[in-house]
């Protein structure tokens, strides 16, 4: 059986530990009444349990060897190979606005645009998990006062119950990355809108960690209008990573306020 050449432009590495590519599929058993859309299968070592879970499954995939590759030795995957860019791919085109989960050993080079893709379509996505470097899968999970606490932690957070289940090491990969990964869940909470401009929170969010050493007082000033004194709140003497998802909607509506007032 040929195999599927590692692409080191696509971030391609071939997890070939069957225990642990089970142990992944098994993150989803409490949803297996979802449809479920896995990202990146390769040659479908992880696919292959989500298939013996019985699970309603598509994957999508943009390498052609692998496409191929799995054609030819999925027949269960017959008309449920999508090939394509899942980060461009429109997924309401394909569950429009009913309930999915996304799982994959995701690419590392495109890991956090996976997941603030994931937050673009949090109303649909009730569970996504799988296998990413553990760096980024750890920043994910982290809490305040983390010095990893960032800005997928406080936007994912907002909206989902984040869970880091396990480490893997490099040697169970064809090649080998030359660091660990991370095995992470998350599932959708019950929070259907936060109390504040969500656009605006996630400028502030992004603004706040682009300049983590400094207190919000220095990092914000430019998200309020010339000339408009700093609002008079001891959170401004934090730094981002001190502050936990509730501040972030209490600073937000601040900022809210004060620019509403220019």
């Amino acid at each position: 059986m040929q195999k599927v050449r590692a692409k080191k432009s696509l971030g391609q590495h071939f997890l070939t530990d069957l225990s642990i590519a089970e142990r992944i599929a098994a993150t989803l058993d409490a949803h297996k009444h979802l449809p479920v859309l896995e990202v990146g299968p390769g040659m479908g070592v992880l696919t292959e349990f989500l298939l013996e879970a019985g699970h309603d499954l598509r994957v999508v995939e943009l390498d052609r060897d692998s496409v191929a590759y799995l054609q030819r030795n999925f027949s269960a995957l017959e008309g449920r190979i999508i090939e394509a860019d899942f980060l461009r791919l429109d997924l309401h085109d394909l569950y429009g606005d009913k309930p999915f989960c996304i799982i994959g050993n995701y690419p590392y080079n495109i890991s956090s645009q996976i997941f603030f893709k994931v937050l673009d379509y949090k109303d649909q996505v009730t569970c996504c998990s799988g296998m990413l470097q553990r760096e980024v899968a750890q920043r994910i999970a982290a809490g305040p006062g983390s010095k990893t606490y960032g800005i997928l932690s406080v936007l994912l957070q907002a909206w989902y119950d984040v869970e880091y289940l396990f480490t893997v090491d490099e040697h169970v990969f064809n090649p080998p990355p030359k660091v660990k990964s991370g095995v992470i869940r998350l599932t959708r909470n019950a929070v259907t809108h936060l109390d504040c401009d969500e656009r605006l929170m996630k400028t502030v969010v992004k603004t706040a960690f682009g300049q983590r050493r400094k207190t919000l007082r220095n990092s914000l000033r430019g998200l309020l209008p010339p000339d408009t004194a700093m609002p008079a709140d001891d959170i401004f003497n934090k730094r981002p990573e001190q502050l936990s998802v509730k501040e972030f909607i209490h600073l937000t509506n601040i900022i809210n306020e004060a620019q509403s007032h220019n």
